[in-house]
C-alpha cells in the first residue's frame, strides 16, 4: 500500500456485503476505492466457516446478488465451497482484483474534522479514504464463553468458524459445546468417525427438515438458456418469505401450527422419550432463528452420542462438567458458540468527531440511521448494521438495500460539492431507533420467551429487522439529507461563516 494513499471510499471486509459494495461503487461510475480485508483471501464468513457439514440454510438462488445470478447452483441450498467459489467468481467477474488489498486488517480509524476525512492504520500500510464503508459483518468474529479451567485442557480446543483441519478426530471423545446453525450440521458430520460424541445442549433449538437436493442439470440448463426463469425461481423463493414475515412480527401465536410440524420431525427420528424431553424447546419457535437439518435429530439418536441439556460450566483437567453437575470426559472441545454481534470488535476501532470509539458511543445499545450511520461519525457506513438482520429469509436482500443507500449518499455528497460530509442527527438516529423498538416488542423475538444473540446484554433487540424486506428496501431508496448535519472543511468555508446544517 503507497505511503499517504487517499481514496474516496474505503471498505472493510470482503464478504457479501464488502465485495458487494464494490461491485455497486463501480456500478456507480466510482473507481476511487479500495477493500481492505484482513485474510488472504476474499470470502468474509464463507471463507472462514469451514467446518465439515457447512452450509446455507436460505435456498441458494436467493441467497446471491441480484445482479450476478448464478444459474449453476449445484444443490437448492448450498454448501460452504458453493458460496466462497460464487464470492471469488463476483471478485473476478465484476473486476476488483486491483481494488482489493488482502492481510491488510484494520487496526485503527480515526476521524479528521479538519480535512473531513479518515485516516486508517491497518497492518499493511496506513491511508486515508473521504468515506468509509464497513463490511466486517456480524458473524465474522468468534465468541468463546469464558469457562473455569478451559485452560488446564489438555487436548484440542477450537471454534467452529477456526475449524483445524490438521487435527483428526476419529476415534477421539469430541465434546460440541452449543446447539446453533453451526452444531447441527456439525454434529451429523463428525458423529460417524468420532468415538464418542457429547453435546452440551445450554438451550433445545427448534430444528425443521432440510429440504435439500440437487439442481439437475436440465433445471441448471434452463437457467442458462432462459435468465427469465432463474429470476422466477428467486422472486417465488422471496415472496413465500415475506408472506412468512407477519406471523413473526405481529402475529406470533400464528406459530403453533410451524411447531407442530417441528416436533414431528423430531418424533419420527427420536423414539427416546427422554432424549426427546431434552431436545423439546420451551419458547415460541421462531424466537430464536429456526434451523434446518434432516441429520441432526437422527445422529444423535447414534449409540456414540450423549446429549447433556446443560452448558459447559468448568473443565477439571479432561473432564468436563455441567452446570447440572454432569460430567464428560473428552479429548477434543469444539465450540459453536456463535459471535461477537451486538459487541462487534470493529466498534473499538472507529474513532469518530468526539474523539470516542463506535464501541463507547454503543455502550448502552447499538443504533444507526436506517441501519447505516451513527452519530458523530460523519462519511462512516455500516453494511449489516443495527437492526438489519433477518430471521427467516436472505440477508443479500437487506444488503443490496444498503447498497442503495450508500449510492445515494455518495451521490448527495457529489451534489454538494466541495470538500463535505454528512454525519446523522442524534435525534434522526433516535426517531429511527425509537420506531423499530417499538414495532419489536410484539415481534416473536422479544415475546417468544427466549434468551437469544439477538438481544443485547440489557436485553434490547439491537439485531433484527422488525419488518419485510420490500419495507427497508423502501426506506433505504434515498438519502435524506434533513436528517443529517451537512459538515464543510474549515478552508472550505470564508472566514466567520458558520457551518451549513441542512434541515436545521
Amino acid at each position: 500500500m503507497a505511503e499517504h494513499e487517499h481514496v474516496r471510499v474505503a471498505v472493510i471486509g470482503s464478504g457479501f456485503g464488502g465485495l458487494g459494495a464494490a461491485v455497486r461503487l463501480r456500478r456507480e461510475g466510482i473507481t476511487d476505492f479500495v477493500v481492505l480485508e484482513r485474510a488472504d483471501s476474499v470470502g468474509g464468513t464463507w471463507r472462514d466457516n469451514s467446518y465439515p457439514g457447512c452450509a446455507c440454510d436460505v435456498p441458494s438462488h436467493l441467497y446471491s446478488f441480484s445482479f450476478a445470478p448464478n444459474p449453476d447452483w449445484p444443490r437448492t441450498f448450498s454448501g460452504q465451497e458453493h458460496i466462497r467459489a460464487y464470492l471469488e467468481h463476483v471478485a473476478d467477474t465484476f473486476g476488483l482484483r486491483p481494488h482489493i488489498r488482502l492481510d491488510s486488517e484494520v487496526r485503527m480509524m480515526r476521524w479528521d474534522g479538519e480535512q473531513l476525512r479518515w485516516n486508517i492504520e491497518t497492518s499493511n500500510g496506513n491511508l486515508s479514504a473521504d468515506v468509509v464503508v464497513s463490511a466486517t459483518g456480524p458473524l465474522s468474529d468468534p465468541k468463546i464463553p469464558d469457562i473455569k479451567g478451559l485452560g488446564s485442557f489438555p487436548g484440542k480446543v477450537f471454534h467452529s468458524a477456526r475449524w483445524d483441519h490438521d487435527y483428526d478426530l476419529r476415534g477421539k471423545r469430541v465434546a460440541m459445546i452449543g446447539t446453533g446453525a453451526s452444531a447441527i450440521q456439525i454434529v451429523p458430520s463428525i458423529q460417524p468417525e468420532v468415538g464418542r460424541l457429547t453435546l452440551f445442549q445450554r438451550t433445545p433449538a427448534w430444528v425443521m427438515p432440510r429440504m435439500d437436493r440437487a439442481i439437475s442439470e436440465l433445471e441448471r440448463s434452463l437457467h442458462r438458456a432462459l435468465p427469465f426463469t432463474t429470476q422466477l425461481r428467486r422472486g417465488l423463493l422471496w415472496g413465500i418469505r415475506e408472506l412468512q414475515v407477519q406471523a413473526f412480527t405481529k402475529r406470533p401465536n400464528e406459530l403453533g401450527f410451524v411447531e407442530k410440524l417441528a416436533k414431528r420431525n423430531m418424533y419420527r427420528a427420536v423414539k427416546d422419550p427422554a432424549l426427546r424431553a431434552k431436545l423439546t424447546p420451551d419458547y415460541r419457535i421462531g424466537c430464536k432463528r429456526i434451523l434446518l437439518s434432516s441429520e441432526y435429530y437422527p445422529a444423535l439418536t447414534r449409540p456414540n452420542v450423549d446429549v447433556v441439556a446443560s452448558g459447559l460450566s468448568e473443565v477439571r483437567g479432561s473432564t468436563l462438567v455441567a452446570s447440572d453437575g454432569t460430567e464428560a470426559e473428552a479429548d477434543a472441545i469444539i465450540f459453536g458458540t456463535g459471535f461477537h454481534v451486538t459487541d462487534m470488535p470493529i466498534a473499538e476501532r472507529v474513532v469518530g468527531a468526539e474523539g470516542r470509539t463506535l464501541a463507547e458511543t454503543w455502550k448502552g445499545g447499538m443504533q444507526a440511521l436506517r441501519g447505516a450511520s451513527a452519530a458523530g461519525f460523519p462519511n462512516w457506513m455500516t453494511i449489516i448494521g443495527p437492526n438489519t438482520g433477518l430471521g427467516n429469509s436472505s440477508m443479500i436482500l437487506m444488503i443490496e438495500s444498503q447498497l442503495n443507500y450508500m449510492a445515494d449518499y455518495l451521490r448527495q455528497l457529489d451534489v454538494l460539492g466541495g470538500r463535505a460530509a454528512l454525519d446523522a442527527r442524534p435525534a434522526a438516529v433516535s426517531l429511527w431507533n425509537n420506531r423499530v423498538q417499538a414495532r419489536m416488542k410484539r415481534t416473536v423475538w422479544n415475546t417468544g420467551g427466549c434468551t437469544s444473540w439477538y438481544l443485547d446484554a440489557a436485553g434490547r433487540n439491537t439485531t433484527i429487522w422488525p419488518g419485510t424486506t420490500s419495507e427497508f428496501r423502501r426506506a433505504t431508496r434515498r438519502v435524506d439529507l434533513a436528517e443529517y448535519e451537512v459538515l464543510r472543511a474549515p478552508a472550505a468555508r470564508p472566514a466567520g461563516e458558520p457551518q451549513l446544517e441542512v434541515g436545521a
